[in-house]
């Protein structure tokens, strides 16, 4: 049995490749209680603040057996594969610190139709829906409904298997590419037909033990591939935060028809929840209602919320996975707002090529702006895409403004062949802050 570590060499692993796992990262490195940081598989951007392990985040025997031997002291999941694939389960058995729920908690993830059926076992708000395992009766059933509707596929398929259809002609099509065609695999073998809900999308990232809930600042995600929400659903090109249209009577209902009875119910269901709560949500004309859940941090969201978090990210993490969160009196939050910009390669999210040479990058961290890698390796001191989603540029400052502006004033001294990046995010939140001022 490996022994224990002493004072000042605490050791993190974190598991995943993308930029929120760089953010995750990022934001540990300052911590002065870290000794050490490894990734596992990382990337090229986290190869410079941690040591990057040939590991992928889906070998769960090879992860436990590293975390083991290596006597890592805490190890944070960052995507939802290993999670699904229980990987908390297997840390548990073997008595590894792991923050991320067990396999049964991270179905409110892998399966929709799970997640659905909790919430309306438990009375939290969402739209209307029916569950259907063959494509014809799920047409059957379209033929009734009023447009437009949404079509999603029961399990994970990398933020892409949600389609909002706009007439029958395009809900036939949408549930024969994903349940005859398969284009997600066994994720399309359910699929759910909801009512399309209109308002305004809002990302709320809560921190529980399974006793206690503690919300992160709201931020808003912008998940379709162009300018004014249009195109296909990607796995998000941008975020910003905090949303300035959020006000406490807002968080407050939040906080009381979403997060507590979710919280309830995961306990009643006896799930071993320590990890992240993220709630997708639409703020309708008649309340909260919850788009989705997710059980890690969001991708981009983590790379706009916490680069605002004053608080020691290593503290709550720990207090998370000894189930003491109850303890933390109060999360500390940096002023102003904090914007994050993905650069794409071209095609994304569809078919794209990798290998692009990119120019532009620097090795020094601005204090109002940066770049956390999400897809991306260096070679002989050149950066290379390997990936999508490629960059993602923050810019911090005071305002929403001024922090759109460092970020694509950035974005601009950066360059790969078909690089791509919607020019408007957090334009909703602006869009509003300008008719208030009229």
């Amino acid at each position: 049995m490996p022994k224990k570590n002493g004072p000042n060499q605490f050791k993190v692993l974190i598991v995943g490749s993308g930029g929120r796992e760089h953010a995750i990262a990022w934001k540990l490195k300052q911590s002065r209680k870290v000794n050490r940081i490894f990734c596992a598989p990382g990337n090229g951007g986290m190869s410079q603040i941690a040591r990057c392990v040939n590991i992928k985040a889906e070998n769960i025997r090879g992860l436990s057996d590293f975390a083991h031997r290596n006597r890592i002291n805490l190890t944070v999941v960052g995507p939802e594969q290993p999670l699904a694939m229980g990987i908390a389960d297997e840390f548990h058995r073997r008595k590894l610190k792991v923050f991320g729920p067990d396999r049964k908690g991270a179905q409110l993830e892998s399966s929709k139709v799970f997640s659905k059926q909790f919430m309306a076992k438990y009375h939290i708000p969402t739209a209307p829906f029916r569950v259907f395992e063959s494509a014809s009766e799920a047409i059957g059933f379209c033929k009734t409904l009023e447009y437009p509707a949404v079509i999603k596929a029961d399990g994970l398929a990398a933020g892409k298997g949600v389609i909002v259809v706009k007439s029958l002609e395009e809900a036939e099509h949408a549930i024969e590419k994903i349940m005859v065609d398969k284009i997600f695999g066994k994720s399309g073998d359910r699929i759910i037909v909801e009512s399309f809900l209109r308002g305004q999308e809002l990302s709320v990232m809560a921190l529980t033990d399974g006793k206690a809930i503690v919300p992160l600042l709201p931020s808003q995600d912008h998940k379709q591939a162009y300018e004014g929400d249009r195109g296909p659903n990607t796995g998000g090109m941008g975020a910003y935060c905090p949303a300035g249209f959020v006000d406490d009577a807002l968080l407050e209902e939040v906080h009381d028809h979403v997060l507590t009875p979710t919280l309830a119910g995961l306990r009643l269901e006896k799930i071993n929840y320590r990890g992240v709560l993220y709630a997708g949500l639409m703020i309708t004309n008649r309340g909260v209602k919850v788009l989705e859940f997710n059980c890690r941090f969001g991708d981009p969201e983590a790379q706009a919320v916490l680069p605002l978090l004053k608080t020691d990210l290593l503290e709550l993490l720990t207090r998370v996975v000894n189930r003491r969160l109850s303890s933390q009196k109060k999360v500390e939050w940096r002023e102003g707002s904090a914007a994050c910009v993905i650069m794409a390669s071209k095609g994304y999210p569809g078919k794209y090529r990798t290998g692009k040479k990119i120019s532009g990058l620097s090795d020094k961290e601005g204090r109002s702006s940066f770049v956390l890698h999400s897809g991306t390796r260096r070679e002989k001191g050149q950066w290379f895409t390997t990936g999508g989603r490629v960059l993602g540029v923050v810019g911090m400052a005071g305002d929403l403004k001024h922090a759109l502006n460092q970020a694509y004033s950035l974005v601009r001294r950066i360059r790969f062949d078909g690089a791509t990046f919607r020019r408007d995010i957090g334009y909703r939140c602006l869009e509003d802050g300008k008719k208030e001022q009229k």
